[in-house]
């Protein structure tokens, strides 16, 4: 016990050091913000993907809503409720529309959205840029606006878009960040054109698309790692690999080193304290992705500590 909690000391004065150089490089102005106002500060809440993956369904995604307002997360500012891949039938429908798995959502998306929004919050659902998402359910290539439209009707209030299974042979010459530039450009237009209020999320996780280079124009965050696995090895590589970006970021669009894994099991309480201190000072959003129907007290002390998500939502909006 005594060696963990040495151990423990040494990773959060290494990570305090780390922090205090980052802030010492000082900022610049950040890039121009999508243009669609959303997102000043950056967006807290949840997803489901790292505590269910693929088992997703209505009644997880309701009763996460209604502990968050039980439990006090809610008011501590955490108000999307995110729906990761595996959420939709496997085809579409004979219109060509996109279709919510029968079994697991019965009433339909529009029905947990009526939900979440009676109290107070927000939901976020996932598509892919591709012909297929990347657990190869259907993809919104070359139905953008039919499904952002789709996702309007239903009343979604944040997308995050995948990359996978992009055709880059529909685009000859092009390299293929170019090709997730146009493709992500598509869809953030086909949101806009629905008039409603949609948080655009890119999710392009892999080395060498850089989109904080050109993600501002077109969306409100964007992945700047590999996806984070629970441990304080994959923590750390994660904001190493985001900590330098604070010239690209700014209100309305931000860095995102991936979800939270507080209360996943995989680190100390003391690694999970880290996290969340580091993601804050990176002005990075706060999502969780865990269960919060079983977090301890100690993991939702993390979550609701009011100092430090003022620091993250600091309007300034100055990655540190």
């Amino acid at each position: 016990m005594h060696k963990r909690r040495l151990r423990d000391s040494l990773r959060f004065s290494l990570l305090s050091a780390t922090c205090f150089l980052a802030l010492a490089a000082g900022n610049v102005g950040p890039a121009a913000a999508e243009s669609n106002g959303l997102a000043p500060t950056p967006p807290m809440g949840w997803n489901d993907w790292y505590s269910s993956y693929c088992n997703v369904n209505a009644q997880l995604v309701e009763l996460t809503a209604q502990e968050m307002v039980n439990n006090g997360m809610k008011a501590a500012g955490y108000d999307y409720v995110n729906i990761d891949d595996c959420w939709m039938a496997p085809s579409r429908d004979a219109a060509g529309d996109l279709v919510p798995d029968p079994t697991r959502f019965p009433n339909g998306i529009a029905a947990v959205a009526a939900f979440v929004h009676g109290l107070g919050m927000k939901l976020g659902i996932y598509e892919d840029a591709g012909t297929t998402t990347c657990a190869h359910f259907p993809g919104s290539y070359g139905h953008e606006a039919q499904d952002a439209a789709t996702f309007a009707a239903w009343g979604v209030d944040y997308v995050k878009y995948d990359r996978c299974n992009i055709p880059y042979g529909d685009f000859p010459g092009e390299s293929e960040q170019q090709v997730q530039q146009t493709l992500y450009t598509r869809m953030s237009n086909a949101l806009k054109s629905t008039g409603r209020p949609i948080v655009f999320s890119i999710c392009n996780p892999d080395p060498g698309d850089d989109p904080w280079l050109w993600g501002a124009p077109i969306s409100n965050l964007w992945r700047t790692t590999t996806d984070i696995e629970d441990n304080f090895g994959s923590m750390l590589g994660n904001f190493e690999g985001t900590v330098g970006l604070y010239r690209d970021a700014g209100p309305g669009a931000w860095n995102d080193p991936d979800l939270l894994q507080i209360g996943n099991g995989g680190s100390s309480l003391g690694e999970y304290t880290s996290e969340f201190s580091l993601w804050a000072e990176m002005a990075a959003p706060l999502i969780s992705s865990t269960n919060i129907g079983t977090l301890s007290p100690a993991e939702r002390a993390i979550y609701e500590n009011s100092g430090v998500i003022a620091v993250d939502q600091d309007p300034l909006g100055e990655q540190g």
